[in-house]
């Protein structure tokens, strides 16, 4: 299954008329590592965006999170998806739009489901489709400083 995403951006006219400046389907799908598909819908670059300018920086997000921004993901994740154990400089909200997924942590499994929602709060993780249907989620990143434990790592990585 491909990955088709219909990205809708509004805007203003030059008389500050509500407008619809975009309706197409989102050209930034890219495949991160084998069985899984994204695409950035849009992105920012600093913590309070300029609704006043048109500026998408969607094309150039090639990270997972953009420092001091934010980052709307679609993605999908076909049954087998290849492991991808990370940890994101982020708080990041997932909301599983379809299909069934676990969520992997350090030494616990979730079994997430269509309309559960996580707060996904810069620990080590890893989604894993074990199931026969893809399951697609989308990710609301927010930069965020990831919390200090002593000696041990906590950076981002992945």
């Amino acid at each position: 299954m491909a990955l088709v995403v219909r990205r809708i951006v509004t805007g203003y006219d030059a008389n500050g008329k509500s407008i619809v400046i975009e309706d197409a389907p989102s050209k930034t799908v890219m495949a991160r590592r084998p069985g899984m598909e994204s695409t950035v819908i849009w992105a920012t670059d600093r913590p309070v965006p300029d609704l006043g300018s048109d500026t998408d920086i969607s094309a150039g997000v090639k990270s997972t999170t953009v420092v001091n921004g934010t980052v709307c993901r679609i993605g999908l994740f076909n049954p087998g998806v290849a492991a991808r154990v990370h940890r994101t400089e982020s708080i990041d909200y997932a909301i599983v739009l379809s299909g069934e997924m676990d969520m992997e942590l350090d030494d616990e499994v979730v079994h997430i489901r269509q309309g559960d929602v996580i707060v996904q709060r810069g620990t080590v993780h890893n989604w894993v489709n074990n199931g026969a249907e893809p399951c697609m989620m989308a990710f609301i990143l927010i930069h965020a400083k990831l919390p200090e434990f002593g000696d041990k790592g906590t950076g981002a990585f992945g």
